[in-house]
Protein backbone atom coordinates (compact mmCIF):
# COMPACT_ATOMS: atom_id res chain seq x y z
CA UNK A 1 0.00 0.00 0.00
CA UNK A 2 2.06 3.25 -1.22
CA UNK A 3 2.15 5.70 1.51
CA UNK A 4 2.64 9.31 0.44
CA UNK A 5 3.99 11.71 2.28
CA UNK A 6 5.53 15.62 1.25
CA UNK A 7 7.93 15.60 4.23
CA UNK A 8 11.26 14.65 4.17
CA UNK A 9 11.37 13.94 8.09
CA UNK A 10 8.36 11.18 7.56
CA UNK A 11 9.99 9.71 4.99
CA UNK A 12 13.02 9.39 7.03
CA UNK A 13 10.74 7.65 9.73
CA UNK A 14 9.90 5.24 7.61
CA UNK A 15 13.39 4.39 6.39
CA UNK A 16 15.58 5.31 8.98
CA UNK A 17 18.55 2.96 8.01
CA UNK A 18 19.18 4.17 4.56
CA UNK A 19 22.78 5.67 4.37
CA UNK A 20 23.76 9.14 2.81
CA UNK A 21 21.62 11.22 5.17
CA UNK A 22 22.29 13.51 7.87
CA UNK A 23 20.34 14.01 10.42
CA UNK A 24 20.56 17.09 13.23
CA UNK A 25 17.61 17.73 16.01
CA UNK A 26 17.25 20.57 18.38
CA UNK A 27 14.35 20.41 20.28
CA UNK A 28 12.95 23.73 22.44
CA UNK A 29 10.47 24.59 24.96
CA UNK A 30 7.51 24.88 22.58
CA UNK A 31 9.06 23.04 19.53
CA UNK A 32 11.45 21.40 17.68
CA UNK A 33 13.25 21.93 14.48
CA UNK A 34 14.90 19.21 12.34
CA UNK A 35 17.37 19.43 9.58
CA UNK A 36 17.63 16.59 7.07
CA UNK A 37 19.95 16.77 4.74
CA UNK A 38 19.80 14.02 1.94
CA UNK A 39 23.57 14.07 0.24
CA UNK A 40 23.61 10.94 -2.32
CA UNK A 41 21.19 10.42 -5.61
CA UNK A 42 20.88 6.56 -4.21
CA UNK A 43 19.32 8.28 -0.63
CA UNK A 44 16.88 10.35 -2.87
CA UNK A 45 15.86 8.08 -5.32
CA UNK A 46 15.05 5.90 -2.14
CA UNK A 47 13.15 8.35 0.23
CA UNK A 48 11.46 10.07 -2.97
CA UNK A 49 12.78 13.32 -2.65
CA UNK A 50 15.26 15.49 -4.23
CA UNK A 51 18.56 15.84 -2.99
CA UNK A 52 19.01 19.02 -0.60
CA UNK A 53 18.47 20.48 2.90
CA UNK A 54 15.25 19.81 4.65
CA UNK A 55 13.97 21.76 7.90
CA UNK A 56 10.70 21.09 9.78
CA UNK A 57 9.54 22.95 12.44
CA UNK A 58 7.09 21.13 14.71
CA UNK A 59 5.36 22.75 17.16
CA UNK A 60 1.75 20.20 18.13
CA UNK A 61 0.35 22.94 20.32
CA UNK A 62 -0.14 24.80 17.66
CA UNK A 63 -3.66 23.32 17.39
CA UNK A 64 -4.77 25.62 19.81
CA UNK A 65 -3.70 28.45 18.13
CA UNK A 66 -1.93 30.61 21.26
CA UNK A 67 -0.80 33.80 19.94
CA UNK A 68 2.44 33.74 21.43
CA UNK A 69 3.64 30.34 20.46
CA UNK A 70 2.25 31.62 16.85
CA UNK A 71 4.60 34.49 16.73
CA UNK A 72 7.64 32.48 18.37
CA UNK A 73 6.80 29.72 15.57
CA UNK A 74 7.03 32.74 13.13
CA UNK A 75 10.84 33.35 14.23
CA UNK A 76 11.32 29.94 14.08
CA UNK A 77 11.16 29.74 10.65
CA UNK A 78 12.59 33.11 9.77
CA UNK A 79 15.55 32.22 11.32
CA UNK A 80 15.66 28.93 9.12
CA UNK A 81 14.90 30.77 6.16
CA UNK A 82 17.37 33.30 6.71
CA UNK A 83 19.99 30.81 6.79
CA UNK A 84 19.24 29.60 3.28
CA UNK A 85 18.70 33.08 1.82
CA UNK A 86 22.33 33.64 3.17
CA UNK A 87 24.12 30.99 1.55
CA UNK A 88 22.26 31.91 -1.63
CA UNK A 89 23.10 35.75 -1.15
CA UNK A 90 20.06 37.29 -3.22
CA UNK A 91 19.05 40.49 -3.76
CA UNK A 92 16.14 39.94 -5.88
CA UNK A 93 13.01 37.57 -4.98
CA UNK A 94 10.19 36.19 -6.36
CA UNK A 95 8.11 34.40 -4.25
CA UNK A 96 5.21 32.47 -6.24
CA UNK A 97 1.76 31.32 -3.73
CA UNK A 98 1.10 27.83 -5.51
CA UNK A 99 -2.57 26.68 -5.17
CA UNK A 100 -6.43 27.29 -6.07
CA UNK A 101 -7.55 30.09 -4.24
CA UNK A 102 -11.60 28.34 -4.52
CA UNK A 103 -9.97 24.96 -2.80
CA UNK A 104 -9.21 25.62 1.08
CA UNK A 105 -6.86 23.08 1.66
CA UNK A 106 -4.93 24.43 -1.38
CA UNK A 107 -5.27 28.21 -0.84
CA UNK A 108 -2.34 28.80 1.16
CA UNK A 109 0.32 29.71 -0.99
CA UNK A 110 -2.33 32.52 -2.38
CA UNK A 111 -3.07 33.43 1.25
CA UNK A 112 0.19 34.09 2.16
CA UNK A 113 1.07 35.95 -1.29
CA UNK A 114 -1.79 38.40 -0.13
CA UNK A 115 0.26 39.58 3.28
CA UNK A 116 3.88 39.76 2.20
CA UNK A 117 5.73 43.04 1.90
CA UNK A 118 6.25 44.29 -1.88
CA UNK A 119 8.69 46.08 -2.64
CA UNK A 120 10.24 45.59 -6.19
CA UNK A 121 7.83 48.58 -7.77
CA UNK A 122 8.48 51.02 -5.18
CA UNK A 123 12.40 50.36 -5.49
CA UNK A 124 12.27 50.93 -9.35
CA UNK A 125 9.83 54.20 -8.96
CA UNK A 126 10.74 55.62 -5.56
CA UNK A 127 13.99 54.37 -4.49
CA UNK A 128 14.65 57.42 -2.47
CA UNK A 129 11.97 55.87 -0.14
CA UNK A 130 14.21 53.46 1.81
CA UNK A 131 17.24 54.63 3.65
CA UNK A 132 18.55 51.39 4.15
CA UNK A 133 19.09 48.32 2.13
CA UNK A 134 16.05 46.66 1.12
CA UNK A 135 15.59 43.45 -1.39
CA UNK A 136 13.58 43.37 -4.47
CA UNK A 137 10.64 41.66 -3.40
CA UNK A 138 7.81 40.84 -6.01
CA UNK A 139 4.80 37.84 -5.64
CA UNK A 140 2.62 36.01 -7.84
CA UNK A 141 -0.25 33.67 -7.20
CA UNK A 142 -0.45 32.08 -10.89
CA UNK A 143 -3.43 30.01 -10.20
CA UNK A 144 -3.52 25.81 -11.27
CA UNK A 145 -3.65 24.73 -14.93
CA UNK A 146 -7.39 23.39 -14.73
CA UNK A 147 -8.29 27.49 -14.73
CA UNK A 148 -5.61 29.27 -16.69
CA UNK A 149 -4.87 26.75 -18.92
CA UNK A 150 -1.08 27.41 -18.07
CA UNK A 151 1.36 25.02 -16.95
CA UNK A 152 2.56 27.06 -13.68
CA UNK A 153 6.28 25.92 -14.53
CA UNK A 154 5.79 27.72 -17.80
CA UNK A 155 4.34 30.95 -16.25
CA UNK A 156 7.06 31.16 -13.80
CA UNK A 157 9.93 30.69 -16.76
CA UNK A 158 7.74 33.87 -18.47
CA UNK A 159 8.44 36.09 -14.88
CA UNK A 160 11.98 35.05 -14.50
CA UNK A 161 12.94 35.74 -17.88
CA UNK A 162 11.21 39.52 -17.57
CA UNK A 163 12.18 40.57 -14.04
CA UNK A 164 15.21 38.22 -13.27
CA UNK A 165 15.17 37.61 -10.00
CA UNK A 166 17.98 35.81 -8.19
CA UNK A 167 16.23 33.67 -6.10
CA UNK A 168 12.40 31.71 -6.02
CA UNK A 169 10.67 31.09 -3.19
CA UNK A 170 7.47 28.92 -3.55
CA UNK A 171 4.81 28.38 -0.82
CA UNK A 172 1.93 25.34 -1.13
CA UNK A 173 0.02 23.08 0.98
CA UNK A 174 1.69 19.65 1.69
CA UNK A 175 0.06 16.23 2.41
CA UNK A 176 1.56 14.76 5.22
CA UNK A 177 0.84 10.84 6.22
CA UNK A 178 -0.31 11.54 10.37
CA UNK A 179 -3.47 13.95 10.82
CA UNK A 180 -1.86 15.32 13.94
CA UNK A 181 1.34 17.12 11.89
CA UNK A 182 -2.00 19.03 9.89
CA UNK A 183 -1.27 22.81 10.65
CA UNK A 184 1.58 22.09 13.17
CA UNK A 185 4.38 21.74 10.97
CA UNK A 186 6.36 23.43 8.57
CA UNK A 187 8.96 22.45 6.34
CA UNK A 188 11.30 24.36 4.58
CA UNK A 189 13.76 22.83 1.33
CA UNK A 190 16.03 23.99 -0.93
CA UNK A 191 15.45 21.39 -3.09
CA UNK A 192 12.41 22.48 -4.79
CA UNK A 193 8.88 21.40 -5.10
CA UNK A 194 6.29 19.58 -7.45
CA UNK A 195 3.05 21.55 -7.45
CA UNK A 196 0.10 20.21 -6.22
CA UNK A 197 1.33 17.09 -4.46
CA UNK A 198 -0.50 18.05 -1.26
CA UNK A 199 -4.10 17.73 -2.74
CA UNK A 200 -2.94 14.73 -5.08
CA UNK A 201 -2.60 16.49 -8.34
CA UNK A 202 1.21 16.80 -9.33
CA UNK A 203 2.92 18.78 -11.85
CA UNK A 204 6.33 20.01 -13.53
CA UNK A 205 8.66 20.37 -10.18
CA UNK A 206 9.92 23.43 -9.71
CA UNK A 207 14.00 23.26 -8.88
CA UNK A 208 17.45 24.70 -9.33
CA UNK A 209 17.73 22.51 -12.77
CA UNK A 210 14.02 23.18 -14.46
CA UNK A 211 14.82 27.14 -13.76
CA UNK A 212 17.91 28.04 -13.68
CA UNK A 213 17.91 29.73 -10.54
CA UNK A 214 18.08 28.61 -6.70
CA UNK A 215 14.76 27.61 -5.20
CA UNK A 216 13.87 27.64 -1.64
CA UNK A 217 10.22 26.12 -0.74
CA UNK A 218 8.09 26.05 1.89
CA UNK A 219 4.94 24.70 2.98
CA UNK A 220 2.82 23.16 5.47
CA UNK A 221 0.60 19.92 5.45
CA UNK A 222 -3.07 20.54 5.04
CA UNK A 223 -4.36 17.00 4.03
CA UNK A 224 -3.86 13.58 4.53
CA UNK A 225 -4.18 10.67 2.39
CA UNK A 226 -7.49 8.23 3.26
CA UNK A 227 -5.27 5.12 2.16
CA UNK A 228 -2.26 6.23 5.01
CA UNK A 229 -5.26 6.39 8.15
CA UNK A 230 -6.32 2.86 6.76
CA UNK A 231 -2.96 1.64 7.02
CA UNK A 232 -2.25 3.17 9.87
CA UNK A 233 -5.38 1.77 11.65
CA UNK A 234 -4.80 -1.65 10.05
CA UNK A 235 -1.04 -1.58 11.89
CA UNK A 236 -2.51 -0.47 15.01
CA UNK A 237 -5.67 -4.04 14.48
CA UNK A 238 -2.62 -5.85 13.94
CA UNK A 239 0.07 -5.18 16.59
CA UNK A 240 -0.96 -8.68 18.63
CA UNK A 241 -1.92 -10.39 15.75
CA UNK A 242 -0.26 -13.68 14.06
CA UNK A 243 1.64 -13.27 10.55
CA UNK A 244 -0.78 -15.17 8.96
CA UNK A 245 -3.25 -12.86 10.39
CA UNK A 246 -1.28 -9.99 9.65
CA UNK A 247 -1.34 -10.61 6.94
CA UNK A 248 -4.75 -10.94 5.89
CA UNK A 249 -5.32 -7.15 7.64
CA UNK A 250 -3.35 -5.96 5.46
CA UNK A 251 -4.29 -7.39 2.37
CA UNK A 252 -8.68 -6.43 3.26
CA UNK A 253 -6.64 -2.86 3.73
CA UNK A 254 -5.69 -3.06 0.31
CA UNK A 255 -8.54 -4.27 -1.26
CA UNK A 256 -10.35 -1.29 0.29
CA UNK A 257 -7.93 1.04 -0.88
CA UNK A 258 -8.28 0.13 -4.45
CA UNK A 259 -11.84 -0.38 -4.32
CA UNK A 260 -12.88 2.77 -2.65
CA UNK A 261 -10.38 5.25 -1.18
CA UNK A 262 -7.86 5.41 -3.88
CA UNK A 263 -7.00 9.27 -3.99
CA UNK A 264 -9.07 10.14 -1.62
CA UNK A 265 -7.86 12.92 0.78
CA UNK A 266 -8.95 14.38 3.88
CA UNK A 267 -8.75 18.02 6.26
CA UNK A 268 -10.22 18.81 8.66
CA UNK A 269 -13.61 20.28 9.63
CA UNK A 270 -11.84 24.02 10.17
CA UNK A 271 -10.24 23.93 7.38
CA UNK A 272 -10.75 27.56 6.41
CA UNK A 273 -9.42 29.21 10.11
CA UNK A 274 -6.02 26.64 10.28
CA UNK A 275 -4.98 28.49 6.25
CA UNK A 276 -6.18 31.62 7.51
CA UNK A 277 -3.93 31.18 10.76
CA UNK A 278 -1.06 29.46 9.09
CA UNK A 279 -0.76 31.81 5.63
CA UNK A 280 -0.47 34.57 8.62
CA UNK A 281 2.57 32.82 10.06
CA UNK A 282 4.02 31.78 6.92
CA UNK A 283 3.38 35.29 5.60
CA UNK A 284 5.30 36.67 8.72
CA UNK A 285 7.80 34.26 8.80
CA UNK A 286 8.97 35.17 5.42
CA UNK A 287 8.58 39.23 5.45
CA UNK A 288 10.73 38.76 8.60
CA UNK A 289 13.57 36.32 6.60
CA UNK A 290 13.04 38.72 3.39
CA UNK A 291 13.50 41.91 5.36
CA UNK A 292 15.38 41.14 8.74
CA UNK A 293 16.64 43.94 11.18
CA UNK A 294 14.55 46.58 9.03
CA UNK A 295 11.41 44.26 9.01
CA UNK A 296 9.54 46.61 11.43
CA UNK A 297 10.39 50.10 9.09
CA UNK A 298 9.49 48.05 5.61
CA UNK A 299 6.13 47.53 7.35
CA UNK A 300 5.43 50.80 8.25
CA UNK A 301 6.52 52.12 4.71
CA UNK A 302 4.49 49.66 3.13
CA UNK A 303 1.39 48.60 4.30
Amino acid sequence: MGLYTDLAAEAREMDPAIAGVEEEENAFEDHVVTRIDIKTPEAAEKLGKRMGRYVTVDAPELLDRPRELARGIAEAAANELSAMLEREKSDRILVIGLGNREVTPDSLGPRVIDELLITRHVKEFLPEIFEFPVRSVAALAPGVMGTTGIETLEIIKGMISRIKPSLLIVIDSLASRRAARISTTIQISDAGIEPGSGVGNVRAGINRDSIGIPVISIGVPMVVYASTITHDAVLMMAESETEGEKKRLNDIAERITRESIEGLIVTPKDIDRIVRDMAGILAEGVNRALFAGHYEEVYELIK
